[in-house]
């Protein structure tokens, strides 16, 4: 019984897992977010925006 109990607890036990699984998860919001700020600070993104709004505020209604 107790043998079975360790290897239970082996199969389910996760540990020493999360500090890595963080530094990964870390890393990849802040990549995430420098291509984001990347995209969105752009020419074209900026000007289409720019565009959006114009049309926006200039329609007759």
């Amino acid at each position: 019984m107790e043998l079975r109990s360790r290897i239970l607890h082996a199969a389910v036990a996760d540990d020493g897992m999360s500090t890595a699984e963080y530094a990964i998860g870390t890393i990849a919001a802040a990549a995430f977010g420098a291509v984001l700020y990347g995209v969105v600070t752009g020419d074209s993104i900026v000007n289409a925006l720019t565009k959006i709004i114009d049309r926006a505020l200039n329609t007759a209604v």
